[in-house]
């Protein structure tokens, strides 16, 4: 049963989907969801010059990545869109008029101006307490092209859509003063506010911006973070459970989330933090949501060719779910899975094999693989021992030799789950090209 809580997230289509918008949206979308609320969408795009198409597709497509839908708008092709300001013309003609009959309004230059009351405003926050306000000039609520302003569209659509809560950055709290005054010059009573706190960069001081590291919440999806893992770290920059607690499933944070639990004090941004939940969230995947989520990257990868086995790429991607760190570095994390020719790391090769020992190594396990009959990850542990013990060496030296020698790389999945997939003919082939390779630095 729906209550009376109803929130919504206002952008304006001027530009990319910044980190601190998607906060916002996500925290009204939380509290909508905790009270059996509504959450509306509400597009501000009245000024045409700064409007663009693209920007508002941006805004839809990144909403919908992190699952934040809203429950009401004009029905279109079976779902909801968004309401715009710029089809709501005759609605804020209405209420101007409502304002002109009330002597709040007039005209000057041809703009129409708002007649301030002169009195201090309290603004009832539940972030920040009561907040005392002055404004000391009428301001502009439509410019003389007739255009609207901000202010005034603004408290028109959230007394029109019967809003109940405002919750907004805290940079927008130099604003509520007037929009309080002009809510009471409608005979309406002020919603409930909520300034949440800023969001700073990484590094240094101030406002993160969108041409920070980590502020576009495009950038996260190109890159094939996790959208779960996302919103979860963005519903802490600001709120926490109380509990110390960081991973959480989404009904949880739903089941949680107050207004009350949200920190004044501004929150900083860390990009390291983020990485750690995506990591988090995709080692925690079902392996058969992984493998599905894995062949899809794949599948956009330059060197991916349509003859590749689908029953094989799967075996790659489940030996490789616990080691790799996003989806965004799998192309290149098992490349050399379905690569004829394996790229050898310099960096590698100086850091292991500079004496060439590796080559003895290398010799030592491709005459003993060879005759290995069964092909599991066990009789290749027991190789290894084996090799280890004949020669006095550490199994480490094998390890590290041959996997460089049929990956190019010095990590990656176990390795002998490595070996047992890439198989016996593929193991031989590179084991027999890596022993004529000059790897000299």
């Amino acid at each position: 049963m729906k209550s009376s809580t109803r929130v919504r997230f206002a952008p304006s289509p001027t530009g990319f989907f910044h980190i601190g918008g998607a906060r916002t949206a996500l925290f009204n979308w939380l509290y909508a969801r905790h009270s059996s609320g509504t959450f509306v969408l509400r597009i501000e795009d009245t000024d045409a010059q700064r409007d663009a198409p693209e920007f508002l597709d941006v805004i839809l497509k990144g909403l919908r990545w992190l699952g934040l839908d809203w429950d009401e708008g004009p029905e279109k092709g079976g779902e909801y869109g968004p309401y715009f300001q710029s089809q709501r013309a005759d609605i804020y003609k209405t209420y101007l008029q409502k304002l002109s009959a009330a002597g709040r309004s007039y005209e000057q230059d041809g703009a129409v101006f708002f007649k301030i009351s002169g009195e201090p405003q309290t603004i009832h926050d539940i972030i920040r307490g009561d907040v005392i306000r002055q404004d000391e000039k009428d301001f502009v609520i439509v410019r003389s092209n007739g255009q609207p302003v901000f202010h005034f569209v603004n408290v028109v659509d959230d007394i029109a859509m019967q809003i109940s809560h405002v919750i907004r950055g805290e940079d927008h709290l130099s604003n509520t003063s007037k929009h309080v005054e002009l809510f009471r010059a409608f005979g309406v009573e002020p919603p409930v506010f909520a300034h949440i706190p800023l969001i700073l960069k990484s590094q240094g001081s101030g406002k993160m911006s969108k041409r920070d590291t980590g502020a576009l919440v495009e950038d996260y999806e190109a890159h094939h973070f996790l959208p779960e893992a996302v919103r979860n770290y963005l519903c802490l920059l600001g709120w926490s459970p109380k509990d110390d607690r960081e991973i959480l499933p989404i009904e949880e944070i739903i089941r949680l989330f107050e207004l009350s639990g949200i920190n004044k004090n501004n929150a900083r941004f860390d990009e390291k933090k983020m990485h750690y939940f995506n990591t988090s969230y995709l080692h925690a995947l079902a392996p058969e949501i992984f493998c599905k989520k894995g062949l899809e990257i794949l599948r956009q990868a330059e060197w991916w060719e349509s003859s590749i086995e689908n029953d094989y790429a799967v075996a790659v991607l489940r030996i490789c779910q616990e080691k790799l760190r996003s989806f965004g570095e799998l192309p290149h994390f098992v490349s050399y899975f379905f690569q004829e020719d394996v790229f050898f790391d310099p960096a590698t090769s100086a850091k292991y094999f500079r004496d060439g020992s590796c080559f003895d190594r290398i010799g030592e396990f491709k005459s003993a693989v060879a005759a290995l009959e069964t092909w599991t990850e066990l009789d290749l542990e027991n190789l290894v021992t084996r090799l280890s013990e004949e020669h006095g060496v550490r199994t480490g030296d094998y390890i590290h030799a041959v996997r460089w020698a049929v990956s190019g790389r010095s990590v990656g999945p176990g390795f002998y789950a490595m070996l047992r997939v890439l198989g016996q003919d593929r193991i031989l082939k590179r084991l027999r090209s890596a022993e004529t390779m000059d790897i000299s630095v």
